[in-house]
């Protein structure tokens, strides 16, 4: 049983008076421990798929089946719960909350993990020694460079330590010297077992992944990549 399997999903979204299949009757597996790239034009329902898959959207039709668990049967409880304890999001923007420190950016998703006070703190700092930042727990997001605030999403990615990292154009707002240190971070969590989906439209991003997944007109195909 691969850790993603989608069996003839689409996702449509209603434009006036047309209808617009963003996935159109998209399968595919995607095995535990496989760091894949999803790669595509602008529009082309990349990060629609990367949405049904880690239950941020649902999909119109079809099944998403996620660690076992099929999506469609989640209510919303079920599904933000399924969002706390599997998926780990890091996103361009990096989305982290001005006005706390990296400690407290990074235990936010353990709070609704109903974790407490002392264990967060202990479980967030093991998080921010791990991307290199344990130094840096008492800045704000203004203290740090765009590099170090993708490092405190990252950590604060692995909090609930998640089967599966999300991460949507990671290095889209970095330099090419940090953008280098953040793949690398991702490929080495990639390495210790965690399953890794990248959503990018850089090829030196996408040509470090075991497999590309490209996303046209909504429909995928797939090939093969070995660094």
């Amino acid at each position: 049983m691969g850790v993603i399997e989608l069996n003839d999903v689409t996702k449509t979204y209603r434009l006036g008076e047309e209808n617009f299949n963003a996935l159109d009757h998209v399968s595919l597996t995607i095995d535990s421990g496989e760091f894949v790239a999803i790669t595509g034009p602008s529009g082309s329902g990349k990060s629609t798929l990367a949405n049904v898959i880690s239950g941020l959207d649902r999909a119109t039709s079809g099944r998403v089946i996620v660690n076992d668990q099929e999506l469609s049967s989640l209510d919303d409880h079920e599904m933000s719960l399924f969002r706390n304890q599997t998926i780990g999001f890091v996103f361009q923007s990096f989305n982290l909350k001005s006005d706390s420190t990296a400690l407290e950016n990074v235990m936010l998703p353990l709070i609704f993990s109903k974790m407490n006070p002392h264990d967060r703190k202990i479980r967030a700092l093991e998080c921010l020694n791990q991307v290199d930042l344990g130094n840096r727990a008492d800045h704000r997001p203004s203290q740090l460079s765009g590099g170090q605030r993708q490092r405190v999403a990252i950590a604060r990615a692995l909090a609930t330590k998640p089967k599966l990292l999300v991460a949507d154009e990671p290095t889209g707002n970095l330099d090419s010297e940090r953008g280098k240190e953040v793949l690398r971070l991702l490929q080495d969590l990639n390495k210790n077992g965690i399953t890794l989906l990248v959503i990018t439209h850089d090829e030196s991003v996408a040509s470090r992944a075991n497999r590309i997944i490209e996303v046209r007109d909504g429909r995928v195909s797939s090939k093969a990549h070995h660094s």
